[in-house]
């Protein structure tokens, strides 16, 4: 499953990241804390 469209919602804690596919299936769509948004970005 190739995720092709990253969305974040921007907060001061805690970030709300969705990924969705080419063929417009949500991928994964979790809160994430500040630290952990760059390394799912980075994978």
């Amino acid at each position: 499953m190739q995720v092709t469209t990253i969305g974040i919602d921007l907060a001061k804690n805690i970030f709300q990241v969705h990924g969705i596919t080419e063929s417009d299936e949500v991928a994964f769509n979790r809160p994430l804390r500040r630290a952990q948004v760059l390394p799912l970005l980075a994978a």
